[in-house]
C-alpha cells in the first residue's frame, strides 16, 4: 500500500484504477453479465471492512477532491495565459493529445448509465468538488426540434467545454446508439455507422487537445428497482421519477447489448471507455475520483510562468506605485 504523504490519499490496490477499469479494446462487444455491478477493484486494504468502507471512501473522495481543484486551477490558468478561456466551444483541430505548454487543453468527463445509474450524485460528489467557476456541465435529454433538423453530433459540438474548463456531459453522444437503438427511432443502418462517426469525432477532439474519459456507471437491475423504489416511496424524490423509466427498465437486455456493444466498438486508446461497479455508491465516487486524478496527473500541469517582470512589479508595488489612487 503506498500513501501520499501530504494529503494522505490511498492509491489503488494491484494497478491504477484507469488499468482495473478499462473496457478492453477490439471492437467486439463485451460481457457487462460478467461484471458484478458491487464489486471494488482496487479498493485497498487501508478501507477496512463492512460499514466502514462508506465513511473512509468519503473521506478519500474529499481528500481527491481538493487535488482535483488544484489540477483544475492549472488547466485553467495555462488556458488562460494562452487566450484559452476566451474561445469559442467549437471543436478544435490538429496537434497531440497531450497538454504542451502555452496551448489550451480541457478535459471532459463523458457519463451514461441504466436510470437511476448515478450520473447526477457522481457529477454532485466528485465534479463539485472542483471550481464551479472552472466547470462546464451539460446534460442531454431527447433532441429539440431544432437539434433533430441537424446531424446528431451538432448539438454536442455546442456543449463542448472551453479550452480550460472541465466539462462533464450527463448523457451525451451514445444516446444515438444507445435510445436510437433500442427504441428504433432511426433505421438501424443509421445507428449502426454512427460508431465510426463517433470514433472520428473523438479522435477530432483528442487530436485538438480534448481529454477524454468515458464511464459507464454499471448497476444491476435489482440495484435499480430499489432506488425507483425509493424515489416512489419518498416525496421529496418524487421529481426524479419519471413514468418512462419503467418503460426502459422493461427492455434491460436491450440496452445492455446496445451498451456492449457501443463500448465495445468506441473504446480506443485515444478515447477509451472505463467501466465502473455502481451499485455502491460510495465505491463508484472513489473510483471515478480516481479516474479523474490520474488522469490529470497524465496530463503533467503546471502554473504557467508569468508574462511580466515581477521582481519589477514588486518594486513598483513598494514604491507605491498601482496604489489606486487618481
Amino acid at each position: 500500500m503506498r500513501t501520499d504523504e501530504e494529503t494522505e490519499i490511498v492509491v489503488p490496490e494491484g494497478a491504477t484504477v484507469r488499468e482495473l477499469l478499462r473496457v478492453s479494446p477490439g471492437g467486439k462487444p463485451i460481457d457487462l453479465g460478467a461484471v458484478d455491478p458491487r464489486s471494488t477493484p482496487g479498493l485497498p486494504a487501508a478501507a477496512g471492512g463492512g460499514k466502514d468502507r462508506k465513511p473512509w471512501a468519503r473521506r478519500q473522495v474529499e481528500l481527491i477532491g481538493a487535488g482535483l481543484a488544484r489540477q483544475q486551477e492549472m488547466l485553467f490558468a495555462t488556458a488562460k495565459a494562452a487566450g484559452g478561456p476566451d474561445a469559442p466551444t467549437s471543436a478544435p483541430t490538429g496537434g497531440g493529445s497531450k497538454l504542451r505548454p502555452g496551448r489550451p487543453g480541457r478535459l471532459l468527463l463523458v457519463l451514461q448509465a441504466m436510470d437511476c445509474g448515478g450520473k447526477d450524485g457522481t457529477v454532485k460528489r466528485v465534479a463539485g468538488a472542483m471550481n464551479p467557476l472552472g466547470l462546464h456541465i451539460r446534460s442531454f435529454g431527447p433532441p429539440t426540434r431544432q437539434e433533430l433538423r441537424h446531424d446528431f453530433l451538432w448539438r454536442i459540438r455546442r456543449a463542448l467545454p472551453p479550452p480550460g474548463y472541465v466539462g462533464v456531459f450527463n448523457r451525451s453522444h451514445y444516446e444515438d446508439v444507445l435510445v436510437a437503438r433500442v427504441d428504433a427511432l432511426v433505421p438501424e443502418e443509421t445507428w449502426r455507422a454512427r460508431y465510426d462517426r463517433i470514433n472520428a469525432f473523438e479522435r477530432e477532439l483528442t487530436d485538438g487537445g480534448v481529454t477524454l474519459v468515458k464511464v459507464m456507471l454499471h448497476i444491476s437491475p435489482d440495484e435499480q428497482a430499489r432506488r425507483l423504489s425509493e424515489r416512489l416511496t419518498d416525496p421529496t424524490k418524487h421529481w426524479k421519477y419519471q413514468p418512462s423509466d419503467l418503460d426502459s427498465r422493461a427492455r434491460w437486455d436491450d440496452y445492455q447489448a446496445a451498451y456492449a456493444e457501443a463500448l465495445g466498438r468506441c473504446d480506443t486508446d485515444a478515447a477509451p471507455w472505463f467501466l465502473v461497479p455502481a451499485d455502491r455508491k460510495w465505491y463508484r465516487d472513489w473510483a471515478v475520483a480516481h479516474l479523474l486524478r490520474e488522469t490529470f496527473e497524465g496530463l503533467d500541469l503546471g502554473y504557467p510562468a508569468a508574462g511580466f517582470d515581477v521582481e519589477r512589479e514588486r518594486q513598483r508595488l513598494s514604491s507605491g506605485g498601482g496604489d489606486g489612487r487618481g
